[in-house]
């Protein structure tokens, strides 16, 4: 996750006074954040990403996120006395759905809520979500508390002398969190439906961007400061990109087989902790090593000859089978 510091209030918004109203962060100027919104000029775009409706509009969709993607939230539908799950699975962000629900926002915020309007801050549903996701995914929309840790972790993980037990921690705090966040849950519930929105992708993919970015940097902060090297082949986006793979991978199957054991929370640790060194271990090699060599090369010789020819080595043959 990117550690953005927090923004500034919004400025130069004197045309729409409730905004400084507005609980944080929607009284924030949102307009680097609403990408997708109905007008052409950057001035029309910035004046409607704060306008009081256009923040009425997101904190129903953040709240409906929560209460069908959250830990714990009531996600089955009844049919004859038995329960199945909701087959469509962002149907709980209809425009309909989204309308009705800015009826139940918090005083400060409008809370007549009409299709229509919605309709006019965002051309279509694909531009609505994919700009819930950009807020829903906009850093100061993470954990009190999140920068703070992660700065520690960091120094930890760079000059830190328990490494390991460093990434076990960090991996393991990363991945309990990811599962519990409604907003991590709906970037992964929508990567799995996206196919074919190419509006939708395109969010998710700016937003892996960000939040890999700050990962990058972490990550090229240890190699250097640990005298480790990639090996040749290997690009840093490989190592970010494998970890943030195996990352969702876990999380995902943490929420659909809790039995699983990929999170112990007893323990405090997780898969991914295990995983992390791993790709470590195989990405990265001694910076002063006087060979180089490629990950294929390393398993080669670690894995050594063919199985046939260590059996018949452990028989007594010769290399080539003869006593």
């Amino acid at each position: 996750m990117d550690a953005t510091p927090t923004p500034a209030p919004a400025k130069g918004l004197e045309s729409h006074p409730r905004k400084r109203h507005l609980p944080f962060p929607y009284d924030q100027d949102l307009s680097p954040v609403l990408r997708h919104l109905n007008r052409r000029t950057a001035a029309g775009r910035r004046r409607l990403a704060n306008d009081p409706h256009t923040a009425a509009y997101l904190a129903a969709g953040m709240r409906l996120v929560a209460q069908h993607l959250g830990p714990g939230a009531a996600r089955a539908t009844t049919v004859r006395g038995r329960h199945r799950v909701e087959r469509a699975v962002l149907g709980f962000l209809s425009q309909r759905a989204v309308a009705a629900e800015v009826a139940n926002n918090p005083a400060a915020f409008p809370r007549r809520g009409v299709v229509s309007t919605l309709r006019t801050q965002w051309r279509t549903q694909s531009d609505y979500v994919a700009d819930l996701i950009n807020f829903a995914m906009w850093p100061v929309n993470y954990r009190p508390g999140y920068v703070e840790q992660r700065a520690v972790n960091t120094e930890r993980l760079v000059t830190g002398d328990d490494f390991v037990r460093t990434v076990h921690e960090t991996a393991y705090r990363h991945t309990a969190e990811g599962a519990r966040t409604p907003s991590v849950r709906l970037s992964l519930a929508l990567m799995a439906v996206a196919d074919g929105d190419d509006t939708v992708q395109r969010a998710l993919a700016d937003t892996y961007r960000g939040y890999l970015s700050s990962w990058k940097e972490l990550y090229a902060d240890v190699i250097e400061a640990r005298n480790l090297r990639l090996r040749p082949g290997l690009t840093l986006d490989d190592l970010a990109n494998a970890l943030s793979a195996a990352t969702d991978g876990i999380i995902l199957r943490s929420i659909g087989d809790p039995g699983s054991g990929v999170l112990d929370h007893d323990r405090c640790r997780s898969l991914m902790g295990t995983v992390s060194l791993a790709l470590i271990h195989g990405f990265l090699e001694p910076a002063d090593a006087t060979r180089e060599r490629t990950l294929e090369q390393a398993v080669e010789a670690r894995i050594g000859a063919r199985t046939g020819t260590r059996t018949g080595a452990r028989n007594g043959a010769g290399p080539d089978g003869a006593g």
